[in-house]
């Protein structure tokens, strides 16, 4: 799990760094998300885990609600950003998390938050929930710069 919290976000910016914004940004499929519209959720979903796992090392147990990017007041900003000002805000915040767990050490692993689907989740498995739902977009980004390069 380590590894891929060090490395795992980097396959963003090596899936899609080279396609121009505009590219990004045309949605391939009518009624999902662009390239760029997961690449913005990515982003704007991890000061979301950093302020979860904060909560969850000073609080007992706290309850979070299911994250939707649409409910998202700040969701809308990540949007406007470049892809640039994305890449960098991810590593940036990754750093931040990294950060976190060297910190809590062993102690912040056992902590745990309830998940309102999943139930009570220690942070390791909050951080595996994390990191997998990560992967998911990164599938999804991967699919959709196929069809971009293969479309354009």
């Amino acid at each position: 799990m380590a590894a891929r919290l060090q490395l795992q976000h980097r396959t963003i910016r090596e899936l899609a760094g080279d396609l121009p914004e505009s590219s990004l940004r045309h949605p391939i499929h009518p009624g999902k998300w662009s390239a760029f519209e997961n690449i913005a959720h990515l982003a704007a979903y991890q000061p979301v885990f950093i302020n979860r796992l904060q909560q969850m090392d000073r609080e007992s147990s706290p309850a979070f609600e299911r994250y939707v990017a649409e409910n998202d007041p700040l969701f809308p900003q990540y949007l406007e950003r470049s892809p640039a000002d994305l890449f960098g805000n991810i590593d940036d915040d990754r750093a931040r998390i990294l950060a976190l767990f060297d910190e809590g050490g062993e102690a912040l692993l056992g902590r745990t938050g309830l998940h309102p689907r999943y139930g009570l989740l220690t942070v390791k498995e909050w951080t595996e929930f994390f990191l997998l739902h990560e992967a998911h977009h990164l599938y999804t980004l991967f699919i959709l710069v196929c069809d971009l390069r293969t479309s354009g």
